[in-house]
């Protein structure tokens, strides 16, 4: 009686296995791991069940779960190819790439006219920086199957990365011709040229996103860097006018200055300026510009406050020296000179500057030490100054009894 009673039980008890199969084939991934959840309560050593509760986990795009069931699926029944190939696309999907080459291998050994597990082995071996196996094995893909975008790409990307950057470049632009959205890549490309001093072959990827911001703005970093200003200008203007960023202002403005366009410099810099106050090189490119400009006082704020962010930067003190002289603040200059010298960093310029403003302060001894000292450093170096230091050497010099 308990035994028939038994088995009417077991014959109505629901099938989860077929629930978990029907979810699965209606997308319904949480009804499905519901579904095989039980079914693997029920029996545990269902490795279907296993297998089946991992794939709707990766449906899910649940992959930390779907780890473990496929590999409870291969402890039940090794060596099952689908489970061998799921555990290692959701372990790649995990950022686990080295403990899905064993896998992959496996799998690829049981199926080797399958293209998916050499095409993830290869891939896996790249993410590894195997690059030399990468290369093998993402060439053997494209063999397997020549319209594959993903293929392509990956072992131009192989490439790139071991060092063959103009080996690689058909292969990205065969991926973008089997596939459209992978021509953005190319970029990838482009900033390995770049990164590698190689500019002409990074500018001629550069040229190919006109309606790309940070291409162009790359491009026009590229131009400048190559002394070509005027087609800089051309590149970022647009840029700019379409997405200004504090960077490529400042690449703009720095275009500018170049082909001594002063006045359209210096709001880019001053906006710079604005969102970076601590930026030395910032303070310094745009105290240079005001002085350029003739703009002496608001040049001195700009490298005095520089001076405030780099006490020891002998450069910082120097320009402010000269810009405060200019502004007739010679006291002033002169104690950023003393600032030069207590650093240590004096050099025939600075003797001649001090020698001047001292000049002009009829401050007639020390204007004739620091003379002296400017040809003793100068030595033919700077010969219309020095043939100015003296015929005032020897003026100090009858003025103060000497001769």
């Amino acid at each position: 009686m308990w035994t028939i009673a038994l088995l009417v039980l077991l014959a109505q008890a629901p099938d989860f296995v077929s629930q978990g199969l029907k979810a699965l084939d209606a997308g319904n991934s949480d009804a499905a791991v519901e579904s095989f959840t039980k079914a693997i309560a029920a029996d545990p050593a269902d490795y279907s069940a296993h297998f089946n509760l991992g794939l709707a986990y990766s449906m899910a795009n649940k992959d930390a779960q779907a780890i473990p069931e496929y590999k409870k699926t291969l402890e039940l029944h090794p060596g099952l190819y689908e489970a061998q190939l799921n555990l290692s696309m959701s372990l790649l999907n995990a950022h686990d790439p080295a403990s899905a080459i064993p896998y992959l291998k496996a799998a690829g050994e049981q199926k080797p006219k399958e293209f998916k597990p050499v095409y993830y082995l290869a891939t896996a071996l790249l993410e590894t920086k195997q690059l030399t196996e990468a290369i093998i094995a993402f060439e053997k893909a494209v063999e397997m199957d020549a319209a594959s975008a993903e293929a392509e790409l990956g072992l131009g990307q192989a490439l790139a990365r071991d060092g063959h950057r103009n080996e690689a470049g058909p292969h990205y632009r065969k991926a973008a011709n089997l596939e459209h959205a992978y021509h953005s890549y190319l970029l990838e490309l482009a900033t390995l040229f770049e990164e590698h001093g190689e500019l002409p072959q990074a500018l001629d990827i550069y040229r190919e996103f006109p309606d790309d911001p940070g291409a162009q703005e790359r491009a026009g970093v590229l131009l400048l860097s190559t002394g070509q200003a005027a087609a800089s200008i051309t590149a970022l203007e647009p840029v700019v006018a379409k997405s200004p960023t504090p960077a490529n202002q400042i690449a703009l403005a720095h275009a500018y200055v170049q082909e001594k366009q002063l006045a359209k410099a210096e709001p880019l810099i001053a906006k710079g300026v604005a969102s970076a106050p601590d930026d030395f090189e910032l303070r310094m490119f745009y105290g240079r510009t005001l002085r350029d400009e003739r703009k002496f006082p608001p040049a001195a704020e700009q490298f005095s406050a520089a001076t405030k962010l780099k006490p020891d930067a002998a450069q910082a003190w120097t320009e402010l020296a000269g810009v405060l002289i200019m502004a007739e603040q010679p006291v002033d200059g002169l104690a950023a000179l003393d600032k030069v010298h207590a650093l240590g960093a004096e050099t025939a310029g600075h003797f001649y500057l001090r020698a001047i403003t001292l000049d002009r302060l009829e401050k007639n001894k020390e204007a004739l030490e620091a003379y002296n000292k400017f040809l003793a450093a100068s030595q033919n170096v700077n010969p219309d100054q020095e043939f100015i230091a003296r015929q005032r050497v020897k003026v100090l010099e009858r003025k103060l009894g000497k001769r």
